[in-house]
């Protein structure tokens, strides 16, 4: 047997030699893989893809959650100026358009039970699906509205 290094002990017995064996196995065999993995191109295609896909997905987290951040504050940001343009409107003018809106609800009641009684099913059936998705998004509907109030006055003054 060829003498150790002098920064390695020796073995003690046959079984302490077969560890020692075994280690060194092991990082042979690291080190023939090294150089082999490096090689292997499909895998570590295979490996970079992953990666960039595990990147986007997480970028798209990232950016989905800043997007519905975003999306609240604007939603807020409406409601508070569909609020301040409610405040500014005088209360004779808010009483007549709730008494006109009041009308305008009786008419539609009425022109619905007719429109109920004359359309043809598959209309009906559809129309009903687009009252009911209106009557879902309400709030997001009359945000709109009152920004929309609020917007429109504004931007016809700046291009008079």
């Amino acid at each position: 047997m060829t003498q150790p290094p002098h920064d390695e002990p020796t073995a003690e017995g046959p079984e302490e030699l077969r560890e020692q064996v075994e280690q060194t196995r092991t990082e042979l065999g690291r080190t023939v893989e090294a150089p082999a993995a490096r090689t292997d191109v499909k895998a570590r295609t295979q490996e970079k893809a992953a990666q960039v896909r595990e990147q986007a997905g997480a970028k798209a987290d990232e950016l989905k959650d800043r997007a519905t951040v975003k999306a609240g504050e604007l939603k807020a940001r409406a409601a508070d100026l569909a609020h301040q343009a409610q405040d500014r409107v005088p209360a004779p003018v808010r009483d007549t358009a709730a008494k006109a809106a009041e009308q305008a609800r009786a008419k539609a009641a009425r022109a619905g039970r007719t429109w109920q009684e004359n359309a043809p099913e598959p209309v009906r059936h559809t129309t009903a699906e687009g009252a009911r998705m209106a009557r879902d998004n309400r709030k997001v509907l009359l945000t709109a509205a009152g920004v929309a109030a609020v917007v429109w006055p504004a931007c016809r003054r700046r291009t008079k």
